[in-house]
């Protein structure tokens, strides 16, 4: 994605807003080298953005979106610096991610089942059928140790 602007430059509160992350997140990536130190304006020692910086900022976002962590997030925007050379890294990052964000969605499926099954234990108690109810009960004790073993 990129932000499409008109070459002028930005403030840290029009990067924010442009950009989708806080300002507060905008000088952290900063201050830990997610992203290179940004210009500064002469008179007033703000922080000036550019055209590119937003382009940069913008998926780094998209990074950040996705969950990955910061460390990774550095890693990556340093390898974009080295072009093809490394492009092999950049794959195996986000293939990594990818794996993470799969682990995470196959969690949540089974939170949701074991949410489910819980939903139909109760309705099951409250309808008098104790049977189904101790046969739900026992299907979310064995989701629960699904989940222990996902994590």
């Amino acid at each position: 994605m990129t932000v499409r602007t008109t070459g002028r430059t930005f403030t840290i509160k029009e990067a924010a807003g442009l950009t989708g992350l806080p300002a507060s997140t905008l000088r952290y990536y900063e201050s830990i080298g997610v992203v290179a130190p940004v210009g500064r304006s002469a008179s007033s020692g703000h922080r000036v953005y550019t055209e590119d910086d937003l382009d940069l900022l913008t998926w780094v976002a998209c990074l950040n979106a996705t969950g990955m962590s910061v460390r990774d997030m550095k890693q990556y925007v340093a390898n974009a610096a080295l072009g093809a050379e490394a492009a092999g890294q950049q794959a195996a990052l986000l293939r990594a991610q990818g794996e993470r964000l799969a682990r995470e969605a196959e969690l949540l499926a089974v939170r949701r089942r074991y949410v489910q099954l819980k939903v139909d234990y109760w309705e099951a108690r409250a309808g008098g059928d104790e049977a189904r109810a101790e046969e739900l009960g026992t299907q979310a004790l064995s989701l629960a140790d699904q989940m222990k073993s996902i994590k």
